[in-house]
């Protein structure tokens, strides 16, 4: 199976054929390359409503339900992804830091 041409744009990075599909986990919105792959990790289906619905394929479930079909995440295929959010490992200033050791309420 295929999505169909109204779930496909294009990557803002790479130019691919992507599908914004909706995780079943979480509901969050995730990109995944527009052409099935028979390596892929996920399952999509088109829901009742018409959107893409995507899910991961595990080991207690490693193949695809009938009517779903393999994909990759584009974000394991993208030619030029954007550059990554700082996750804040960098050195910070300390403020506001206590200059002796805490010492709790004697009762």
């Amino acid at each position: 199976m295929k999505p169909r041409s109204d779930h496909i744009t294009t990557c803002r990075s790479c130019h691919a054929r992507i599908c914004w599909a909706l995780t079943t986990a979480n509901g969050r919105r995730q990109p995944i390359d527009a052409s099935p792959a028979e390596d892929g990790n996920l399952a999509v289906t088109h829901g009742a409503d018409g959107l893409l619905y995507v899910r991961s394929l595990t080991k207690a479930h490693p193949e695809p339900k009938p009517g779903e079909w393999r994909a990759m995440p584009h974000h394991a295929t993208c030619v030029a992804p954007p550059p990554r959010r700082s996750s804040g490992t960098g050195q910070r200033q300390r403020s506001g830091v206590r200059p002796v050791p805490w010492q709790g309420r004697q009762s």
